[in-house]
């Protein structure tokens, strides 16, 4: 295929995701004051897009607790800086299985929610961007499941646009795309569409740079995209997305590395992604501009 390299970039910063890595790095954030000043640290070094998670301030251990995401929403919106609010909606559809033997009930770890529930702290905040993973699949660790059904998707995202809040697609393999496509087929996922590849999470999608195009060539020509790698291949998947022609990804969420042996913060990872972007002759593009191209609002929470 032709270079069809994109000159007018934004970068997400993915600020403190919901995996173990609280005591891995110092610089993971957790309380709402820690990520929302991450987030805002992001936003200043070039993000012009901020996905949160939120966690327990104590343990680091994710939550869904509407409170905590309330926190993070009011600082960051009353900080003075400008930045795109995307908050999770991936939580919820959890089950862990203690062993092989036992599969007939869900372990002690296991987290299922109902689609009000599961995103009652969207509906609440009103972010401008919400995340819908569009699948289920064997996540990360041996015996955990994420489960998205086709029902709870469809009652989830209709859900979500009602609440005014801009759906992005996360796909972890080219399965997940079909799905999404049937969904804005139907017209559940309203334009304009925005997906977000997620590439080298187990067991989705691997990082190779052939699954990578498989995945690109599998998003409708209309569609806005972005695209992540975990671990040592971020920066790498920076260049390569915007070669591709689509937007990029960095934070906390994926990598904790800036250089070998060096531990970054989201507002480092961000500022690398900039050179890149830069370096290729590319322009990153402000959060004003995201919501002209993405028809986004920018809004307060409901009040309390």
């Amino acid at each position: 295929m032709p270079l069809a390299m994109n000159r007018e970039v934004f970068i997400t910063c993915a600020v403190t995701g919901s995996g173990g890595t609280q005591d891995k790095s110092p610089h993971v954030p957790r309380s709402p004051e820690q990520i929302a000043k991450s987030a805002i640290d992001a936003a200043k070094a070039g993000a012009a897009v901020v996905h949160c998670h939120v966690r327990d301030p104590e343990t680091g251990k994710p939550s869904r607790d509407g409170a905590l995401y309330r926190e993070v929403t009011e600082r960051i919106r009353d900080s003075g800086t400008d930045v795109v609010l995307n908050l999770t909606a991936g939580m919820g559809g959890d089950i862990y299985f203690e062993g092989t033997e036992e599969m007939g009930r869900m372990g002690p770890r296991s987290d299922m929610a109902g689609a009000t529930e599961r995103v009652a702290h969207v509906v609440e905040c009103r972010p401008e961007i919400c995340t819908l993973d569009c699948g289920t699949m064997n996540f990360n660790e041996a015996d955990y499941v994420m489960v998205n059904t086709p029902g709870m998707l469809r009652d989830m995202a209709r859900r979500m646009t009602a609440a005014g809040v801009r759906i992005e697609i996360e796909a972890f393999d080219t399965g997940h795309l079909w799905l999404a496509k049937e969904l804005a087929r139907e017209g559940v996922i309203p334009a304009p569409t925005l997906v977000q590849l997620c590439m080298g999470v187990p067991w989705g999608a691997p990082d190779d740079l052939n699954t990578f195009m498989a995945m690109v060539n599998n998003v409708p020509a209309d569609w806005f995209w972005s695209a992540f790698a975990i671990g040592r291949n971020q920066m790498p998947y920076v260049a390569a997305a915007v070669l591709a022609g689509g937007n990029v990804r960095v934070g906390l969420e994926d990598n904790l590395w800036l250089d070998k042996g060096v531990l970054a913060t989201n507002a480092q990872l961000v500022e690398r992604a900039v050179s890149i972007i830069s370096n290729l002759g590319a322009r990153v593009i402000t959060p004003a501009e995201v919501r002209a191209k993405l028809k986004l609002e920018k809004r307060a929470p409901l009040p309390r």
